[in-house]
């Protein structure tokens, strides 16, 4: 479902967020201050996309970025900001993707650098930063949390707090991916952006609209963490309920008091995405256009692979990746969970003689109809049997659903019941 942003000129309560202004001009000096350390990256057609979605389609890869997300543009502009107000060092809190880019940024400017993140933040983000040389502090349940904890340590050791997006330095660094967009799409109409705080989605819609107000310009969040359509409405920061979700990236409790208002002012929509989308298109990207993309990342290519946005009828429709910090475990849970669903992983459950030799004679009825055993287990207790029976677990590989009814309907035909057990 997408929700159109009431711009600042349309009627408000009391409660209406305030009137917040980014100039172009502070994106371009943003860009300058990033040169040499950010990474122009590549903006990359999808003819699967393009195809499926009825329009041209491409996507700018920023999980391609240094630190693996957008968020380095964002902190090295703070940085260049604060100038010698850094010098003892900064702090930060996050999910995982700032507190990386913040010390890389920190770590080229030759500056001390400290993180918080929550406790279920993953592994590999809190140990990608203290590889480059973060001091990081791992605990509470939120992001909000940590913010806190973070703003307590910069008053108590005199660091610069760099909030993760509700800072104009912080969002003039972030629209420099749109600058890169104008470069590279000549007939850009359309961009898809995920919208967590709102850095990126507010800067990269004033860096594009400001050059070219006809692109629109899209915010994409997940059902779980949707804080927007609410705030939008209200014209006031909402929270969101925490729900676990698998775009951890952009599940921010609440808007910023500086994002909300330039969300509101610059976007033309914002959608709205369940997990089940999202997960499909991680597994797409990674299967078609071969990039790893998070969960976060992949919310604007799970918008258009629903409906929820359309490509623009005529020029590109570009859908940000906006970041490829993904743990592996839950990378690999999203692709077993895929292989079964298309039918390629098939899980089965039957009932053997516990005697000699029955366990082959299963095995051998299941390598004629071609399917490859991935897993085979004994299951003598939770489940119906007879004293002489052993149930037994198969969990094989198929080439697609057709495939796997073939399967079942051969082992039917061998006397085998592969009804789930009751």
């Amino acid at each position: 479902m997408a929700t159109r942003p009431e711009t600042q000129g349309e009627a408000g309560g009391a409660g209406a967020a305030r009137a917040v202004e980014l100039h172009p001009d502070a994106v371009q000096r943003a860009r300058a201050t990033g040169a040499g350390v950010v990474r122009h990256t590549p903006v990359l057609s999808s003819r699967t996309l393009s195809d499926r979605c009825g329009g041209v389609v491409a996507l700018k890869a920023e999980n391609l970025q240094r630190t693996g997300s957008f968020k380095l543009r964002g902190a090295l502009s703070k940085l260049a900001a604060l100038g010698d107000g850094c010098a003892s060092g900064v702090v930060a809190a996050s999910a995982g993707n700032h507190a990386q880019s913040l010390a890389y940024a920190a770590r080229a400017r030759g500056v001390p650098c400290e993180v918080f993140m929550p406790a279920d933040a993953p592994v590999a983000k809190s140990e990608a930063a203290a590889a480059l040389g973060a001091v990081v502090h791992v605990g509470g349940g939120s992001v909000d949390e940590c913010l806190v904890a973070a703003g307590e340590r910069a008053q108590a050791g005199g660091l610069a707090f760099v909030h993760p997006f509700d800072d104009l330095d912080v969002v003039a660094g972030q629209g420099t991916l749109g600058l890169e967009l104008l470069d590279d799409v000549p007939d850009l109409a359309r961009v898809v952006v995920p919208l967590g705080g709102g850095g990126l989605a507010s800067g990269v819609a004033v860096a594009v609209k400001s050059a070219r107000p006809e692109v629109e310009v899209i915010g994409v969040q997940a059902a779980a963490c949707a804080a927007y359509p609410a705030s939008l409405r209200a014209r006031e920061p909402r929270a969101a309920d925490a729900v676990l979700t698998i775009a951890d990236g952009i599940a921010i409790k609440r808007p910023g008091a500086l994002t909300l208002p330039l969300v509101q002012r610059w976007l033309d929509h914002v959608a709205v995405v369940e997990e089940d989308q999202i997960a499909e298109a991680m597994i797409l990207l990674l299967e078609r256009a071969k990039l790893v993309v998070e969960g976060a990342g992949a919310v604007g290519v799970a918008a258009l692979l629903s409906g929820q946005v359309r490509p623009a009828a005529e020029g590109t429709t570009v859908a940000v990746l906006s970041g490829g910090n993904v743990d592996a475990g839950l990378l690999a849970s999203i692709a077993r969970r895929h292989e079964t669903e298309a039918g390629r992983r098939l899980v089965l459950f039957t009932r053997v003689a516990d005697r000699p030799g029955a366990l082959a004679r299963l095995l051998v009825c299941v390598a004629s109809t071609g399917a490859n055993l991935l897993e085979v287990g004994h299951v003598r207790e939770g489940v119906d049997l007879h004293v002489r029976e052993t149930g037994v677990e198969l969990v094989l590989e198929t080439r697609g659903t057709g495939h796997a009814e073939r399967v079942r309907a051969a082992l039917h035909d061998g006397g085998y019941d592969t009804r789930p057990p009751g």
